[in-house]
């Protein structure tokens, strides 16, 4: 074998070993800076003035646009073919933390019901519901580093997010 014909180490962005294809990480990672965003607007809106007449359903335009993204998160990890499909094939020993992280995904929509379902309640207190909200929010984060730590894991990739 000359040095021509061996074969080159993987560029930016391609995985180590069997891998995941270029347009599932591309995908991935458009999906997590919508996801970011989503996180953001709702970041936003709950640190806004409460008493603005408007506040809590720009809470509430926050959550369902969260809530979107959510579902096209889940669909993209959990889906057939999805990412979690590919990763266990190549990392089976990564059963555990996807198990978590699928687990979350429920766990996540569940808080976001709720908190839309608090919102229309009268009763309830902009203190409540900001609390509810940055409780869901560091949730989200946490949930976000330990899926970019799993391919991390899995196929040494960044996946970044923030393009």
């Amino acid at each position: 074998m000359t040095v021509a014909d061996e074969p080159s180490p993987p560029g930016p962005g391609e995985a180590l070993g069997q891998g995941l294809g270029q347009a599932l990480v591309a995908e991935l990672r458009s999906q997590r800076a919508e996801l970011r965003e989503s996180i953001g607007a709702l970041e936003l809106a709950l640190a806004s003035p409460a008493d603005q007449a408007n506040w809590r359903q720009r809470v509430a335009t926050a959550l369902v646009e969260l809530s979107g993204d959510l579902r096209t998160h889940v669909d993209l990890t959990e889906g057939p073919g999805g990412l979690y499909a590919e990763l266990l094939s190549a990392s089976p020993r990564l059963a555990g933390e996807v198990k978590h992280l699928t687990r979350e995904h429920g766990e996540i929509g569940g808080q976001i019901t709720a908190l839309l379902e608090v919102l229309d309640s009268p009763g309830q207190s902009f203190s409540d519901v900001r609390a509810r909200g940055t409780e869901l929010l560091g949730g989200l984060v946490r949930h976000r580093q330990r899926g970019a730590d799993l391919v991390y894991d899995a196929y040494d990739i960044d996946l970044g997010g923030e393009t």
